[in-house]
């Protein structure tokens, strides 16, 4: 008979857990267990000291002297080479600046303002009707808005991209995992798919930054988007970060030429000059305060490794998917993510036909996940500070929530789900 899993297992695998002297670089609550990394990573101890230096000194004392006393101007490219290695970029290839929304828009334009310049007849952009709805809704705005005979295909399912990428795509656009399923995409053979094709490969990292390897280069990708509030643990709506390649940067351009990506920013020139190098991707003042956070959280990835954090993230994942389907089997739940490690993220997500009131329970009990459509119940495991003894705990309460019908069919939903 097979060795049942019990809490005293899981208490063991943490005692003998590597990484877990880094959750406290955390400030976790007390009777919190924190499974909504994915979407709004926990706050780095770190963080609070650095705000009130920034406002007490930095802008309390140094006012705007501190824009080059206390290297405020600098911060969107030292902060863009902390994040390359955790991506597979190199130094001067990454800026932190603006939202994951305006790089995309940034990234997708200057790509296709590229394959104008190779072949005009290319004038299509693929990408999943499931991906990010921001990412389809800024494709949408820059067809409708700047319409240069640009349009959208959006395919269904993966193996569909080997018919939907052909001699009309321009740039095949992907999330490079998914954000309802965890499902995640082979980056190189997909890119190489595009490339194949003469297309350009645009990928969304927004849920593989901090959360599973990225070799952009050894991918061969085009350009790269991402957030720095999840799995990065930047802070609420902290600033995105945009990768451009050295190869792409000379020919990269894009609509929002802003002054800080100027070459010349306080010469106030009435024309655009742009700067060279991944700076022509900034545009407008940036946001110092947000900014200075995320330094917080990129810390403590330099303490490990991204190879260490997967192997982890695997073993609480899939501690997780056992120990639900073992103990809540008797209840409709329905495994969406992908088994298979190699496309699997760091979340797990479940279905249940009531999935948004099981969570509100969930949440009434200190187990904080998320909820997406339709009935999807999301679980992200950050590795920098979710213990094994947390996925015990969590999917205790989880059955004896199900087995209690301890849950409200028409629970009230609030503005953020």
């Amino acid at each position: 008979m097979a060795h049942q899993i019990t809490r005293d297992d899981c208490r063991a695998r943490d005692a003998d857990d590597p990484l877990a002297r880094l959750r406290e670089r955390f400030d976790l609550p007390q009777g919190v267990i924190y499974l909504d990394g994915n979407s709004l990573g926990a706050r780095p101890r770190a963080a609070l000291e650095r705000a009130q230096q920034v406002v007490a000194q930095e802008w309390g004392q140094g006012l705007i002297r501190s824009w080059n006393t206390a290297g405020w101007f600098a911060l969107p490219g030292r902060l863009g080479d902390r994040i390359a290695p955790l991506i597979g970029a190199r130094d001067g290839e990454v800026v932190v600046t603006d939202t994951t929304s305006l790089n995309l828009f940034k990234a997708l334009a200057g790509a296709l303002a590229m394959q104008e310049q190779r072949d005009p007849a290319r004038r299509v952009i693929v990408t999943e009707r499931s991906n990010f709805p921001t990412d389809i809704y800024m494709a949408e705005g820059l067809t409708r808005w700047l319409d240069r005979g640009w349009r959208l295909h959006l395919v269904d399912n993966p193996d569909e991209l080997d018919e939907a990428v052909n001699s009309d795509c321009a740039v095949l656009m992907l999330t490079h995992v998914n954000y309802r399923t965890g499902y995640q995409h082979d980056m190189a053979a997909v890119t190489a798919l595009a490339h194949q094709h003469g297309a350009l490969a645009l990928w969304d990292l927004a849920h593989s930054a901090g959360a599973v390897p990225v070799d952009l280069h050894a991918a061969q990708a085009d350009f790269a988007v991402g957030c720095t509030y999840k799995y990065l643990n930047g802070g609420p709506g902290a600033p995105a970060f945009i990768w451009v390649p050295q190869q792409h940067q000379a020919a990269f351009a894009h609509p929002l030429s802003g002054w800080w990506g100027h070459a010349r920013p306080f010469d106030m020139a009435p024309a655009f000059s742009p700067a060279d190098g991944i700076v022509r991707a900034l545009c407008g003042t940036q946001p110092v305060l947000s900014l200075a956070l995320v330094e917080c959280g990129l810390e403590i990835f330099e303490e490990t490794s991204m190879q260490a954090l997967r192997t982890k993230s695997l073993a609480l994942t899939d501690l997780f998917i056992e120990l639900v389907e073992s103990r809540c089997g008797g209840h409709p739940l329905g495994l969406v993510t992908p088994r298979e490690h190699a496309r699997r993220g760091s979340q797990v997500s479940f279905t249940h036909p009531h999935g948004f009131g099981v969570m509100q329970s969930l949440i009434e009990r200190g187990v904080i996940g998320d909820y997406r459509e339709p009935h999807i119940m999301r679980f992200g495991f950050t590795p920098l500070y979710t213990s094994y003894a947390d996925v015990w705990d969590a999917v205790e309460q989880l059955r004896d929530i199900l087995d209690r019908g301890d849950y409200r069919i028409d629970a009230e939903r609030g503005a953020v789900t």
